[in-house]
């Protein structure tokens, strides 16, 4: 769904336990990893290797400008100036070189921030867009809450703070082994099992404060997913709802979802009190905690021999190595609050990631595989049946996907060229059900169905009920969902789009598009009319001219007056149009299958005579009124 249903998102739904930094995060990160490094020599690959000799070389330049206060000790305590004038040099240079060297640690960062997103979305989308995916997803899978936000929001997020996190993990296994070596070779054993102990009692501390934030911060970004859903509702529906007055209940139902955005954030923030003092208070504890360490061997006596001067310096390079040390394990321990967020965001894109893929398999291999992309060359890859047959239905059942209820029993039925089919009956009877079968959208439950023809120009398009634009042009709107022209091109193609346009009445449109490939930055359903919806999407229908056409008729009712266009294969009758497969909301009369409140009517074509001139061999058009009678017209 879109937005608004409780879904596995949120913590505990469905009385399951909430997301949690556990084996399945684990699972599910590291399937993540697997698409932001597909191999050697991948791009993420290459940027990683870089940034670990670029934070490498870093550590070592930290290193030199962290003992030279120490240096300094020494050379004012011996009044030695010529010294003094080296060490300020070689200080300015490596400053220089390790604001270099940082700048490209945060570049490189970026980069791959960059280029983790692009890996992660493309990949998200061709699982998304494989074959009817996002249908199945946002229609007929109620258990992930807006997929939208997933993929666009959260991966953004998600790249964003790994690519914040990557440069300190990466080094922190090398600075800690370099600098637990220098911490023993000064305190002895004392000063890095210190360290280390309080590493862990610190580690321990946050992880208990961390777990609740995790699964709070998941249902908080449904929670902003669902707030954002209403008012992209709000913006696609403004007419409407001004028809109805609504602005006040609306305003009632969009101030509920932000209170409740709101509450989960303060509970969020609470919870996040918490680990921000644990952070804290770890972190001043550090800077206490290296000069505990550094003097236990000076009370100790086994510095007793040296220089006041000496003891200094050495008091300084070893307070620089304990605190580095304990730097490097509280910036591990002030990763929290952002492994809160990256483990967040893990959970929502990994629980995409599985539905998408478990979505992707269950395909029906004698039929929907058929239904996944265009034909543009006419090959089905289907044989013994004649070329003359769309579509075949034997003794096929089918009911409701998410409730189980039972639309149609029993249903054989074939679909030919030459022979014009309406569905009707009244609402809820499984009109438009029958022709998501027929296109692949559900699966049946019992029954045999083949689809003997191919999708696209050479074969069958669907019209559905509600009409749909695509970003682009004018011209991208006529031939969509076809990626170029088709089947000509140049002043050809320029001259049957507009010849259609002129069919379908919509002449005006040229003129304010500003062409036919004038570039537009407004939202096509805002500037069109209903009923310039539905000509505009039979302006696309005759320019794909396919041999099958299922229209689907308006849930409001089509308008069956006046008159009609010929077209190679289409006909078109005001601003609704049918042509081999259609359906109709009035009863009809006349022979064909009841199926419960459905009924499935064929005419087989005729000849006609007279001013429509000899018999056309593709279609008829078969056409109801308001008496509930009907009639076939031959196309």
């Amino acid at each position: 769904m879109a937005g608004g249903s409780a879904g596995a998102g949120g913590a505990g739904a469905g009385g399951r336990p909430g997301p949690r930094l556990d084996g399945l995060f684990l699972r599910r990160f590291l399937r993540l990893q697997a698409v932001l490094f597909p191999g050697w020599p991948s791009p993420g690959a290459l940027m990683f290797l870089t940034l670990l000799c670029v934070a490498l070389l870093e550590q070592l330049v930290i290193y030199q400008v962290g003992v030279i206060p120490s240096q300094y000790y020494e050379v004012l305590g011996n009044k030695d100036f010529s010294g003094f004038k080296t060490l300020t040099a070689v200080a300015l240079t490596l400053i220089v070189a390790n604001s270099t060297l940082k700048s490209f640690d945060q570049f490189i960062c970026n980069m791959m921030y960059v280029s983790w997103r692009k890996s992660l979305t493309e990949y998200l989308h061709s699982c998304y867009f494989q074959g009817q995916v996002y249908y199945s997803l946002h229609v007929l899978h109620e258990d992930i809450d807006n997929p939208d936000q997933r993929i666009s929001q959260d991966v953004e997020r998600f790249c964003r703070q790994l690519s914040s996190m990557a440069s300190k993990l990466i080094i922190s296994p090398f600075t800690l082994a370099y600098y637990m070596y220098q911490c023993f070779h000064s305190t002895g054993w004392l000063g890095p099992v210190s360290i280390f102990g309080y590493f862990i009692i610190g580690t321990i501390v946050n992880k208990v404060l961390m777990s609740p934030i995790v699964s709070k911060l998941v249902q908080q970004e449904k929670l902003e997913g669902d707030f954002r859903f209403k008012h992209m509702q709000i913006r696609v529906n403004a007419e409407p709802a001004a028809f109805y007055r609504a602005g006040r209940v609306e305003h009632m139902r969009t101030d509920r979802r932000l209170q409740s955005l709101l509450q989960t954030q303060r509970e969020l923030i609470g919870k996040e009190l918490w680990l921000y003092i644990g952070i804290n208070t770890f972190d001043y504890l550090g800077s206490i905690l290296s000069y505990v360490i550094i003097a236990i061997p000076i009370f100790s006596g086994v510095y007793g021999d040296l220089s006041p001067t000496e003891l200094s310096a050495l008091v300084s390079k070893n307070a620089f190595v304990s605190i580095y040390l304990i730097g490097c394990f509280s910036q591990l321990i002030d990763l929290s609050s952002t492994v809160t967020d990256v483990a967040g965001y893990t959970h929502r894109i990994g629980e995409l990631q599985e539905t998408l893929l478990s979505l992707g398999r269950k395909k029906n291999n004698s039929y929907s595989e058929a239904k996944a992309s265009w034909d543009l060359d006419g090959h089905s890859g289907e044989d013994p049946v004649p070329r003359d047959t769309a579509f075949l239905l034997e003794r096929m059942t089918l009911s409701v996907p998410s409730s189980g209820k039972l639309l149609i029993k029993d249903l054989s039925l074939r679909i030919s060229q030459g022979n014009s089919v309406m569905i009707v009956g009244n609402t809820g009877t499984g009109k438009t059900s029958l022709l998501r079968v027929l296109g692949g959208l559900w699966e049946s439950t019992q029954g045999s169905i083949k689809m003997l023809t191919c999708f696209g120009p050479r074969g069958v398009v669907f019209l559905p009920q509600r009409p749909f634009f695509t970003d682009g042009s004018l011209r991208e709107q006529v031939i969509y969902p076809l990626k170029e022209i088709y089947p000509v091109s140049g002043s050809a193609d320029d001259e049957r789009i507009v010849r259609f346009l002129e069919l379908a009445g919509l002449t005006d449109l040229l003129a304010r598009a500003g062409g036919l490939d004038e570039h537009v930055d407004w939202n096509w359903y805002d500037i069109l009319s209903p009923g310039e919806m539905q000509r505009l999407s039979f302006a696309r229908l005759f320019y794909l001219q396919p041999k099958y056409a299922g229209p689907v008729a308006p849930e409001e009712g089509p308008s069956w007056h006046a008159h009609w266009l010929p077209c190679k294969e289409v006909c078109m009758l005001g601003s609704m149009a049918s042509a081999a497969i259609s359906e109709a909301h009035e009863p009809l009369q006349g022979c064909g299958w009841n199926v419960g409140n459905l009924a499935v009517t064929q005419q087989k074509k005729r000849r006609s005579s007279g001013r429509n001139g000899p018999e056309r061999s593709q279609k008829q058009l078969l056409l109801a009124d308001g008496a509930n009678s009907f009639a076939y017209i031959d196309c």
